[in-house]
């Protein structure tokens, strides 16, 4: 079975020899063994740096011209469709991650928010460069034994909390692998679970959707095929198959695109009765759905990021969160990312009074999404 099997440690002595530590990890990888990485800066950067023997990969500015260039280059390895490329296995793809927050104090600082729990953008950052090492090894090429792609994040389709609680003194363990394929996409599920009380519970499971690019991000590039083996895997492959129908449908019907329902338009008008009462108090994470991904965030640009509540119900809240960036030349505005999350509490909240026509869309929004959620965690 190809397993990548990365356990991260704070060793400073080992510093040095990073380099060619992340290298074996990708030609042990193609051997079928277990690679055994030291390193101190957290899980992300290892997975960033065997990505990048995965493909010719830069992490400064400085560099960035030149890679570019380098990369340049392996557009001649692109398939011209997808029968040139050979299927691959799902377990070509799978990889297990330990993120040892119990046993390393260092590390564990690095992921720890001021109320010393821990932060969960890190952990969406570890799963976004896992989804894409995922991908890097589905798309690995024997002949030039690296990936001639750029895999670009397009969707985080779905992250369910199987817990609200991250523990910041116990050990962290993200596995994943490759569950379908179209022509340019791929979708990657990641599962993390955490060593408490002597046993691994489940914490979050996360599907993202990646797309494939020529080796100078400019247009849509071919990806391997995927074979199930066996009715479970079968069983994966066709799920992946629904997500996409309902990612299309879920597209189809945006309020962006399409007006509301009767019984939506009724719903916001009689919101208009009620009143607003804004009491709060501390949300945990329940679920982080639909984050879409239109535009690249160019090197120098300017982020501007708003949030809101949008739609509440009992004990949950949902938010959205707008990404826009700001070019300083034209001062135009773009967005490039939308985010949706869902947020439980502790005590009733009070219900959320749309105050314009824009304000109801998004509400509409936000029930939709928490509908969603809810749907997928019964």
């Amino acid at each position: 079975m190809s397993l990548i099997k990365m356990h991260i440690f704070h060793s400073s002595q080992q510093a040095e020899r990073d380099s060619r530590r992340i290298y074996q990890l990708a030609v042990c990888y193609r051997c079928n063994n277990i690679a055994v990485i030291t390193h101190y800066a957290g899980v992300s950067k290892i997975i960033r740096n065997a990505a990048g023997q995965k493909c010719i990969f830069s992490t400064t500015y400085r560099d960035h011209q030149q890679v570019l260039a380098e990369r340049a280059s392996l557009s001649q390895y692109l398939a011209q469709s997808q029968d040139e490329l050979p299927a691959k296995r799902m377990k070509d793809s799978a990889i297990e991650a330990h993120l040892p927050l119990g046993t390393q104090p260092a590390l564990r600082e690095k992921y720890l928010n001021s109320h010393n729990a821990v932060r969960f953008g890190r952990i969406l950052e570890d799963l976004d460069c896992l989804g894409v090492l995922i991908c890097y090894s589905h798309t690995w090429n024997e002949k030039i034994q690296r990936s001639p792609l750029s895999i670009v994040t397009a969707l985080v389709d779905k992250i369910d909390m199987r817990q609200n609680i991250i523990y910041p003194d116990c050990d962290i363990k993200f596995t994943g692998h490759v569950t379908w394929v179209g022509k340019t996409s791929i979708e990657a599920k990641m599962h993390m679970s955490q060593c408490h009380d002597g046993a691994y519970t489940d914490v979050l499971d996360a599907t993202f959707v990646m797309v494939a690019r020529d080796p100078e991000n400019k247009r849509a590039a071919f990806v391997n095929p995927l074979k199930p083996e066996g009715p479970d895997e079968e069983a994966i492959f066709r799920q992946g198959e629904i997500n996409k129908k309902r990612r299309v449908e879920l597209s189809t019907a945006s309020l962006l695109k399409v007006a509301p329902t009767a019984e939506e338009r009724t719903l916001i008008h009689n919101l208009f009765l009620n009143t607003l009462d804004t009491r709060g108090c501390r949300p945990t994470p329940v679920a982080v759905d639909d984050i879409l991904f239109q535009k690249p965030v160019e090197i120098g640009s300017l982020l501007m990021l708003s949030s809101q509540v949008c739609y509440t119900e009992g004990m949950h809240i949902q938010v959205r969160v707008h990404t826009e960036v700001l070019d300083p030349l034209t001062r135009q505005h773009s967005t490039t990312n939308v985010f949706h999350f869902t947020f439980r509490v502790e005590k009733e909240v009070p219900a959320v009074v749309p105050q314009s026509y824009g304000e109801s869309m998004l509400y509409l929004d936000g029930k939709r999404h928490f509908g969603e959620t809810m749907r997928n965690q019964c």
